[in-house]
């Protein structure tokens, strides 16, 4: 695997040490590695059947691996009992493609169903609590007891996230978050998780097929390719390796418009275009020495 410099002084949320994924004779993964430190917003990106969801299950402990080791918050998930894992997934949120709210539930009764569940709060601040996740994620009191299908896309994404906030979780799962949503919708919803990133010093493992909210969000990219992860470095880094899938995935029409966008290519583009007009202003004013006839 090809990976970038990792400061000295990370500290890991995530790791996973010789995976292996198998159903049947198909294995999925071999010898996968990878750790994820605190702070970071890791993107897994691959081909289809590469294993990206499988991998994000396998984080959440709902599909146990066939070998190897997954550790979360220090502690091997493979391995501990279900009490246990209750316990740590308290300390995570997640996200789902189709945010999948419950249909027969308000829009509060959503939102507050971790926290009845749980029992974290007393019954008379749930309801304070459940306003203030919703309007976290952009999601106004007036539309607490709506129904999932009275929502638009974009609103279904956001209700789903303050649900995933529910319980001021360290750690938070995306996947596909702006899968469905139109370009303003999309760009939105990535402010909300950038902004919320650095609000409540989230840890981010996002599954993504969308270079916009790739660029926009990750410190760094995993690729998954031939059973494995064949890249992992920040995302105007990955674009460099010498592989099939990243040549296609990242240098593409659509990857260099994402990397155009990126606020460091944008300060450079600047800076030259400054640069040229201040030698071109230079070059006008400049006295001309005169030559011999």
């Amino acid at each position: 695997m090809e990976e970038c410099t990792t400061p000295e002084d990370a500290h890991p949320i995530i790791q996973i040490e010789n995976l292996r994924t198998q159903f049947g004779d198909t294995v999925v993964h071999e010898d996968l590695n990878l750790t994820i430190n605190q702070g970071e917003i890791v993107s897994l990106v691959g081909g289809s059947g590469t294993g990206k969801t499988v991998l994000l299950r396998h984080m959440l402990g709902l599909t146990q691996p066939a070998g190897g080791t997954v550790r979360v918050f220090g502690e091997d998930i493979t391995k501990i009992d279900m009490q246990r894992l209750q316990h740590l997934r308290n300390r995570w949120g997640m996200l789902f493609q189709q945010g999948a709210l419950f249909s027969a539930l308000t829009v509060f009764d959503n939102v507050a169903q971790p926290m009845r569940e749980l029992r974290v709060l007393p019954k008379e601040l749930i309801r304070e609590a459940v306003l203030l996740k919703l309007n976290m994620a952009g999601i106004g009191p007036e539309h607490a007891l709506k129904m999932p299908s009275d929502l638009s896309g974009g609103m279904i994404k956001r209700v789903a996230l303050a649900r995933a906030l529910a319980l001021d979780p360290e750690l938070l799962f995306l996947d596909e978050p702006t899968a469905g949503l139109d370009p303003s919708a999309s760009e939105s919803f990535v402010d909300l998780i950038r902004a919320l990133h650095q609000e409540m010093k989230l840890t981010v493992v996002m599954v993504t097929h969308d270079l916009d909210t790739l660029f926009a969000l990750s410190s760094r990219v995993a690729v998954l390719a031939e059973k494995h992860i064949i890249a992992y470095c920040a995302p105007e880094n990955v674009v460099e390796f010498k592989h099939p899938f990243i040549e296609t995935f990242f240098r593409g029409e659509r990857g260099q418009r994402a990397i155009e966008a990126l606020p460091d290519r944008q300060d450079n583009d600047d800076e030259q275009g400054q640069s040229k007009e201040t030698d071109a202003s230079h070059a006008q004013t400049e006295p001309r020495t005169p030559q011999a006839s």
